[in-house]
């Protein structure tokens, strides 16, 4: 069976699904283009105001498939290269789509999958899913910005710990630590992600766009800096259509419909 990445709509929800349930959901090159390609035409559909980022089966995702890396070894360096272009290309589109994009996570996130789950804006998780960077089990050393994401995320300790020694980490370790947002039953997580992502599309697209920025450029800016750019958002928002209806609805007690 061929490994793809299947789209479809749930009202103004993408759910894009990994498909490779042979192998766990591994991904490759023919997945990472298509996961580009989905966040853009989610990005110019006004209908579209979340993405979920699920996985077909029992997994979330293994990460990148290991007999295809032993065949790359035989070629070209360049050849990885390109294709740890591709799924830097996927982790780049999310962290600049301007809309939320929630993973919902079952059974293992591993590898590259751990890192897409880190890479979205929000994580709901099966009680019973496990996460670990296995890169080193194998004697690799991380992709996918998985490195940055946990740097980012948790203690330096943690994270080296991690990546280092390849063990698992539970969704319940990782919701006290306040990486992963919701824990939800097993079988439960794409359920779940859906009733986050109401609430997320019951909100004002622009100010949803305006968080995720702010938050993604929060590490890099001095206060200064953040505070200027907190200040130009916020007029931007105010002088925005939704910032009428949002006040308006609320001094009269009544539920607003964002455009």
């Amino acid at each position: 069976m061929t490994a793809e990445l299947k789209s479809t709509s749930q009202g103004q929800t993408m759910v894009l699904t990994i498909s490779n349930p042979e192998h766990r959901n591994a991904v490759g090159p023919e997945i990472y283009a298509a996961a580009v390609e989905a966040l853009s035409v989610a990005e110019s559909s006004k209908e579209i105001r979340c993405v979920i980022l699920t996985g077909e089966g029992a997994h979330f995702c293994a990460g990148g498939n290991l007999q295809r890396l032993m065949s790359n070894r035989q070629k070209a360096p360049e050849v990885q290269a390109q294709s740890i272009d591709g799924i830097n290309s996927w982790i780049e589109a999310i962290h600049t789509f301007p809309k939320p994009v929630i993973a919902a996570v079952e059974g293992a996130a591993a590898g590259a999958g751990f890192a897409l789950a880190l890479a979205c804006d929000l994580v709901v998780a099966a009680e019973d899913a496990v996460f670990l960077m296995a890169y080193a089990n194998v004697a690799l050393s991380p992709d996918a910005g998985s490195s940055w994401s946990l740097a980012r995320t948790m203690p330096r300790q943690l994270a080296t710990e991690l990546l280092m020694c390849g063990e698992r980490i539970g969704a319940r370790r990782l919701h006290e630590m306040g990486v992963v947002n919701r824990v939800a039953a097993r079988g439960q997580a794409l359920t779940e992600a859906l009733a986050l992502a109401e609430k997320l599309n019951a909100r004002a697209p622009n100010v949803l766009a305006s968080i995720k920025e702010l938050t993604h450029d929060a590490a890099q800016a001095t206060l200064s800096q953040h505070l200027v750019s907190e200040r130009d958002h916020f007029v931007r928002n105010l002088h925005h259509p939704n910032a009428g209806i949002g006040i308006e609805a609320f001094l009269n007690k009544k539920t607003p419909r964002y455009e």
